[in-house]
């Protein structure tokens, strides 16, 4: 399902174009083989065997990985239901979110039920916190001890707001649909959805009280699986050092950008290893000198490399001891800062214009009348509103407000 018949070229650029050391030419085994057989034999006998040695004589890589399954191409159609997915449950979460009547205070108005929160609540341009904790946000108590561990794949179909959503769906786009054509829709999306739950356990660890959302984690793991198969497919590839920089680059970029206030960076990082270890197990290929001579008649080599075997094997054995130790980790309700003084400052980094408390707003409130008169516990902040009968999301959104 999805293949094509044509083939595609590796993802990153050229492929090795140039003849292996080691391979046969077609010429001389011919005359070889006829200088041993029998002056009696065919000549049809001798064509025959003159075609079937031309059959991996020249060509690039791609070509001569014709009909080997894994360089099929595929067409590319899981990633666009992925990004429909996400925004389909954006739109369901800003239907349930319902700012006019639960809020008030709205930004975009004119868009009715589906208006925003106010930007100095929700900067994205998106619902309340206590909107994504309903539809399945990450938060710490309830996959603990409320036994709700599937919020740990559900936060990634959420996302914070409109800008969060459209950087995440545009770069899934360009990097995933590239990749799924080279790879398949079973190895990308099994990518994708795993590398996610590895960025979800680590921020269950790190990030114990605030609600994470978003498909950040899973689409790391798809820049760490891109990293990873060049060097599990190391002799396919002809431009290694600059792909690999240029990669470096971009992935120290958007983690550079995680310790921003507001910004879940761990989850980007256990995407990204989770999908690097991932992508040695799941995007191996036959390496340049299998492809060259699988068709030579006087033997070829082993499909894969002893440091393929190597890494494939390390990379699977290090994946289950992750998975396996931060879900014990995490649902025996382990703080990762306590055993890790200096950890925090991955996701944020505290200066003079920004602070990386993440604690959730608390407010004190009472009511007299149509007075509501709420106290932040956070900074000693207080305030009075006209308001009959709030409801839960107002004064939370009033909190958070007055928190700022």
């Amino acid at each position: 399902m999805g293949e094509k018949d044509s083939e595609t070229a590796p993802i990153w650029g050229k492929t090795k174009q140039r003849e292996s050391s080691n391979t046969i030419n077609p010429m001389d085994v011919e005359s070889s083989t006829q200088s041993h057989q029998p002056r009696s034999q065919p000549r049809s006998q001798s064509r025959s065997l003159s075609r079937s040695l031309s059959r991996f004589r020249g060509g690039s890589y791609a070509e001569r990985g014709r009909g080997v399954k894994e360089f099929r191409s595929w067409f590319s159609w899981l990633i666009p239901c992925f990004v429909i997915a996400n925004v389909v449950l954006f739109v369901i979460t800003m239907y349930v979110n319902n700012c006019p009547k639960k809020s008030g205070d709205c930004f975009a108005g004119f868009l009715g039920r589906f208006s925003f929160q106010s930007t100095s609540e929700n900067p994205l341009l998106g619902p309340s916190s206590l909107t994504l904790r309903t539809m399945g946000g990450l938060e710490v108590k309830k996959v603990v001890k409320g036994d709700e561990g599937w919020r740990l794949i559900s936060c990634i179909w959420l996302h914070g707001g409109v800008v969060h959503l459209l950087v995440n769906m545009l770069t899934l786009l360009f990097i995933g649909m590239r990749m799924e054509r080279e790879f398949g829709f079973i190895r990308i999306g099994l990518l994708y959805l795993i590398s996610g739950f590895g960025g979800s356990i680590l921020s269950a660890l790190f990030l114990r009280s605030n609600i994470s959302v978003g498909a950040s984690g899973a689409v790391f793991g798809l820049l760490g699986g891109m990293l990873s198969e060049i060097f599990i497919n190391w002799t396919i590839y002809s431009n290694k050092v600059v792909t690999i920089i240029t990669l470096v680059i971009i992935v120290a970029v958007n983690l550079g950008l995680g310790v921003l206030p507001g910004v879940d960076n761990f989850a980007h990082i256990g995407g990204f290893a989770t999908g690097f270890l991932l992508g040695f197990v799941l995007l191996i290929r036959p390496h340049y000198g299998w492809i060259n001579q699988r068709n030579a008649p006087l033997g070829k080599p082993h499909k894969y490399k002893m440091y393929q075997a190597i890494l494939w094997t390390l990379s699977l054995l290090l994946l289950l001891a992750w998975f396996i130790g931060g879900l014990i980790s995490l649902f025996n309700n382990v703080d990762g800062n306590k055993h890790c003084s200096w950890c925090h400052y991955l996701s944020c980094v505290p200066t003079s214009r920004w602070s990386c408390n993440r604690e959730p707003a608390s407010c004190t409130t009472i009511q007299l009348g149509n007075q509501l008169s709420m106290t932040c516990l956070r900074n000693g902040k207080s305030g009075s509103y006209i308001l009959a009968n709030p409801s839960d999301s107002r004064i939370n959104s009033l909190c958070v407000q007055l928190c700022r």
